[in-house]
């Protein structure tokens, strides 16, 4: 599903280079699940943006399902990541104009897909996210855990293999996070690869896989560590 070799990304700040990412290695199976941790500024987000193709390493490859994407130029790795990859951000980044509905629906309407297809797609997310009472209702209206919850069916609207998740719960009360947890590791048990970015100690240990980034680069697996826990 996922491959980087000799990942690297450097940033000028105040005329210094900065190595957000150093040597990445790292492969992530399809159907996984899959945590990122690590202080602010270790590489976690960087990281993120450079699997969902919104970011470019100055070195290295990164493989997504086969394709090489760094030799891709910008259309093609658009076109891949509306047909393969779906995000979900700690601040919903819901258009406020837009319903529920209406908002679940753009990333449709910008793939072209026929307006019957939109229809029944949004009645289903709707249904299944348990969001059928809020279709008509704009984000002002929703709480914080039904805007999280438009967000994830925004993002699996296109059905997606793979979810990225940026502190997804960062915005929530406990209660309306533990559901937000609980809607994606439902989805991952479906089959879809989620890779989770948090400093939330707990949330990190929820997953069978977790990594932990220190000055841009991975210092620990639990894949590759079988003893991390202990």
């Amino acid at each position: 599903m996922i491959e980087l070799r000799g990942v690297w990304r450097t940033f000028m700040v105040g005329g210094e280079p900065v190595q957000a990412l150093r040597r990445i290695d790292l492969k992530i199976a399809t159907g996984e699940y899959v945590t990122v941790m690590g202080p602010s500024g270790s590489g976690k987000s960087t990281l993120l943006n450079v699997l969902g193709l919104l970011d470019h390493p100055d070195q290295g490859k990164y493989y997504l399902d086969g394709i090489e994407t760094t030799t891709l130029d910008e259309e093609h790795r658009a076109r891949l990541r509306q047909e393969k990859i779906g995000f979900v951000f700690q601040t919903f980044h819901l258009i406020p104009r837009m319903t529920a509905a209406q908002n679940i629906e753009l990333p449709m309407i910008l793939a072209g897909i026929p307006p019957p297809k939109r229809r029944r797609r949004i009645r289903e997310l709707l249904e299944k996210l348990g969001l059928s009472e809020r279709a008509h209702h704009r984000p002002a209206e929703l709480s914080g855990g039904q805007q999280q919850r438009v967000a994830i069916a925004r993002a699996i609207a296109m059905k997606p293999t793979l979810i990225l998740a940026d502190e997804p719960t960062g915005n929530l009360d406990r209660a309306s996070g533990s559901e937000v947890m609980d809607l994606l590791e439902q989805l991952n048990r479906q089959g879809l690869t989620l890779v989770l970015v948090t400093h939330d100690q707990e949330l990190g240990e929820r997953a069978r896989r977790m990594i932990k980034m220190r000055d841009g680069a991975i210092v620990l697996d639990s894949l590759a560590s079988p003893h991390f826990f202990t």
